[in-house]
């Protein structure tokens, strides 16, 4: 791969893509004080040129070069910060910063006339430099604190309306599981996401400083230039735990199993802020580290160093991850959580994808595979988000129950939502859903490993249920007789209507790209496939292996697609859909009477309704019990043993004390002597004996 330390042009953008919006988010506050209504244009137009800084350095990244630059930073130690704009990092940048620039456009509508407009301004735009920082970094500290940034800026835009009224919960209010409520607030849920990203990070760090013990850098290039640390550490037994430590932080940021439960609760901040995290940032954050890291750990793989074990729990923890979440989201009734649960599952694709890859010997599939899922995904779900918001911003609920025939009313939404969805679902041939859900399922059927087949089985599942959930969300919103909620409304003179312009166009233009793209999608993960496969044979040594299937029955233009693969996309699909229209469209069977008609669906419904307890456990064993136990040391050890002991047993023995040491003080000189001597008597006998 070549260096273009040389190409100035390509270093000043790299180190503006992140540094643009950073500046932003200082100058903000200071036009607030002149205007609340310019700070919005800066944010656009800081966000426009950090996008365009990006896409400056695409004609870099399809010649398969890259920008590294760096500068002194750390003397002592001899760290230096700096600019890794590989092919991965630019379309990655390219990604964060368009997708971000839409939602900022969006967010001029949806956030009219908040009070709280300048700080709304700066965090979004602090996220936005914070999560390029991480993309564009070119060593792990560096990247650590982007990814302090991001977590920062999570909790304070999550908790935003911090004066948690009651419209800005989440949650049925009264609803309880395991006996603890089910019904979050603002404030709540910051410091719920907070915590628990927390622990992931602590892991990151944990495993950051253990390979920095053993190779003394943390440069992405430097560990690749010299790999004696790694079999020093593999010998030792330290390898694996050192990254599956720095996996634990991808695990928190993008909300995976077991630290998957504060991505639900997120869902009470602003809808741009739900749709930054979900499409653009945050989540993206733990699946990029993956990305950047997998084949480091699997060029150290091919050399001898033993990492399978890595990519098996990589994988495993993105299947498990899928299939719980997405089973959840079959039946919330908040349309954001439906959103958020489907989030989190569909990033299990991107890390099953990405495991799966360091499992076979054609990595450069699986890589492939993941990273342009998160592409999709990213398109189409910022896409749902911000219709989503558009019908919370209309409506004033955020439960579908309350929503219900408004496709007559909210055409553009309707039609985008559609696409997007259709997008979200996979459906075939013409969406970019589609084209890279089935390069994750060939990736995984072809991989050859013992795993294969159970993951597979998951992936399918889980994409049933995926475009069950999607279609249960349209039919719900858009299909049937309007909600009492929705003819109240009209009934006080509300009339339910298009979003203004500022709003629809930007979630527009992503569900025309969803589909615009899907079209020629076979192409274009052609082309990402052929890019990152030089990519990686340039700068990991990893060689592609792949080659069309000449015996394959596929008509001419799916040639090189996997069989079974595509067998299993279309059929989950269809049956997803088909399931979907005859419960929430066409309404065929009533799903109430359904599930309350035999006891076995109930009891599934209520488990899944319940997040499989998950949830409740979490905050059993690690809120009310350690609650509990504080509480109790307090009553019966800081109250009784301290404040008892202490302050009341200690005064009473040195009063005691006090007056024996004050009934020797007789004033005789006499005794005074006679006690002197006595003491001196027995120092001498002590000293002879």
């Amino acid at each position: 791969m070549a260096d273009m330390m040389g190409f100035d042009i390509g270093q000043y953008a790299a180190w503006l893509i992140w540094i643009l919006p950073f500046a932003a988010a200082m100058i903000i506050p200071g036009v607030g004080k002149g205007s609340k209504r310019a700070t919005g244009y800066v944010a656009v137009a800081f966000a426009l040129m950090s996008a365009l800084s990006a896409a400056s350095l695409l004609p870099i990244a399809l010649e398969a070069h890259e920008v590294h630059d760096q500068i002194n930073w750390i003397n002592a130690i001899g760290i230096k910060a700096g600019v890794l704009a590989d092919p991965i990092a630019i379309i990655m940048s390219n990604v964060v910063g368009w997708i971000s620039f839409l939602i900022m456009i969006y967010s001029t509508g949806y956030m009219k006339g908040d009070k709280d407009i300048v700080r709304f301004w700066f965090w979004m735009m602090f996220f936005i430099g914070s999560m390029q920082l991480i993309v564009l970094s070119d060593n792990l500290l560096q990247v650590f604190f982007g990814w302090e940034g991001v977590g920062l800026a999570s909790y304070a835009l999550i908790s935003f309306w911090y004066r948690d009224k009651k419209k800005d919960y989440v949650g049925k209010e009264g609803r309880t599981v395991l006996g603890l409520l089910d019904y979050y607030s603002p404030t709540h849920a910051g410091m719920k996401a907070f915590i628990m990203t927390k622990v992931g990070d602590v892991m990151m760090v944990a495993g950051m400083l253990l390979i920095f013990a053993f190779a003394g850098t943390f440069g992405f290039r430097e560990l690749l230039e010299d790999t004696t640390w790694a079999t020093t550490m593999s010998a030792q037994g330290l390898l694996i735990p050192a990254a599956v430590l720095l996996f634990g932080g991808a695990i928190g940021k993008s909300a995976q199993f077991p630290l998957n439960e504060w991505l639900l609760e997120a869902m009470t901040g602003p809808t741009a802020v739900s749709a930054l995290i979900h499409a653009a940032t945050m989540v993206k954050a733990g699946v990029f580290l993956v990305a950047r890291l997998g084949p480091l750990f699997f060029a150290l793989g091919a050399a001898g160093i033993l990492a399978d074990q890595f990519f098996e729990i990589i994988a495993w923890v993105g299947a498990i991850t899928a299939l719980l979440l997405a089973t959840q989201g079959m039946v919330n009734p908040e349309i954001k959580k439906v959103l958020a649960y489907s989030t989190g599952s569909q990033i299990g694709y991107m890390m099953m994808a990405l495991g799966i890859a360091g499992l076979s010997e054609q990595f450069v599939d699986g890589y492939t595979a993941g990273f342009f899922h998160l592409i999709s995904h990213a398109m189409f779900k910022a896409s749902l988000f911000m219709a989503a918001g558009s019908l919370l911003h209309i409506v004033g609920s955020r439960f579908m129950t309350d929503m219900g025939g408004l496709r007559k009313h909210m055409k553009k939404t309707y039609a985008f939502m559609w696409a997007a969805g259709l997008g979200l679902m996979g459906a075939p041939f013409i969406t970019t859903g589609f084209w890279s859900k089935d390069a994750i399922f060939a990736s995984v059927y072809e991989s050859g490993n013992e795993w294969a087949l159970p993951i597979f089985a998951i992936a399918v599942l889980t994409a049933i249920i995926t475009a069950f959930y999607t279609t249960r969300m349209i039919g719900m919103v858009f299909f049937g007789p309007k909600s009492k909620h929705v003819e109240k409304m009209e009934s006080e003179g509300h009339h339910i209507h298009e979003a203004p312009l500022s709003m629809w166009v930007p979630y527009g233009i992503l569900a025309v790209l969803t589909i615009g793209i899907g079209i020629i999608g076979l192409s274009v993960e052609g082309g990402i496939h052929e890019l990152f496969a030089e990519y990686l044979e340039h700068s990991f040594g990893i060689h592609s292996l792949h080659h069309a299937d000449e015996h394959s029955i596929l008509p001419e233009f799916l040639q090189g697609l996997n069989p079974v693969a595509l067998g299993a996309s279309l059929v989950a699909f269809a049956i997803g859909i088909g399931l979907g229209y005859i419960f929430y469209i066409g309404r065929w069977v009533d799903p109430v009477k359904f599930v309350n008609s035999n006891l076995f669906f109930y009891g599934i419904h209520k488990v899944m309704l319940n997040r499989w307890y998950l949830n409740a456990i979490i905050y059993w064993c690690f809120v009310v019990a350690p609650l509990w136990l504080a509480r109790g040391v307090f009553r019966y050890f800081e109250k009784t043993a301290i404040d008892y002991g202490m302050n009341v047993g200690l005064q009473k023995a040195v009063g005691w004390g006090a007056k024996v040491v004050q009934g020797t003080q007789t004033g005789v000189a006499q005794s005074y002597l006679f006690v002197f001597g006595a003491g001196l008597l027995f120092v001498v006998l002590i000293l002879l004996i």
